[in-house]
């Protein structure tokens, strides 16, 4: 399993996750490194309602079966449009991406800020299909709004997290989405 080098030797952080797929590996590397992770679960992003759901059920199934903390934040798509918006018909990978990675980075910061952690990560930097120096900026733009908070820049893709991933997806049957969440990649993919 991969070697952590932590921020500040941390004992504890703010694990903002996407889904149990993406999550899975992480966890476990960061339990295999001593550190404790509570598990953030804010993806306004996510459509419809339904495939949110979905995704937060398997996040809790993986992460109370690990003993660890879950935190649901609230679903408020109605807000995250309005945060996007004029960036509908952005491609996958553009400026909507960037703008999505900003407004939940901004929560966990937020969320690290008041409940006493004082660094966050972020299951995004797991994916392939996202372009990791927009999750670093978004992070790191994040942190600095708030005192005290770091963000910890890591590559979950490295380490063979990938292909452990994989092996937890199948021994947990995680449901494994085929889109990021958001309802315009979704509308690609039809």
């Amino acid at each position: 399993m991969l070697k952590l080098e932590i921020p500040n030797d941390e004992k504890r952080v703010l694990l903002h996750a996407c889904c149990a797929p993406c999550s899975s590996a992480i966890i476990e590397c960061l339990l295999q490194n001593d550190i404790r992770p509570t598990v953030f679960y804010y993806n306004p992003n996510i459509f419809p309602k339904e495939e949110y759901e979905i995704r937060k059920s398997e996040s809790q199934r993986y992460v109370k079966a690990l003993g660890l903390d879950f935190i649901d934040a609230d679903y408020n798509h109605t807000d995250w449009r309005e945060q996007i918006k004029g960036l509908e018909k952005e491609p996958e990978r553009g400026r909507r991406c960037v703008k999505c990675f900003i407004v939940r980075m901004l929560e966990t910061a937020r969320y690290a800020s008041e409940n006493g952690f004082s660094l966050f990560t972020t299951t995004l930097a797991s994916s392939r299909w996202k372009n990791l120096n927009d999750i670093f900026a978004a992070g790191n733009f994040a942190a600095e709004q708030f005192s005290g908070i770091q963000f910890w820049e890591q590559n979950w893709r490295k380490g063979g997290l990938s292909e452990r991933r994989l092996e937890i997806i199948a021994q947990y049957d995680f449901y494994n989405q085929q889109y990021c969440g958001c309802e315009f990649s979704f509308r690609k993919k039809e």
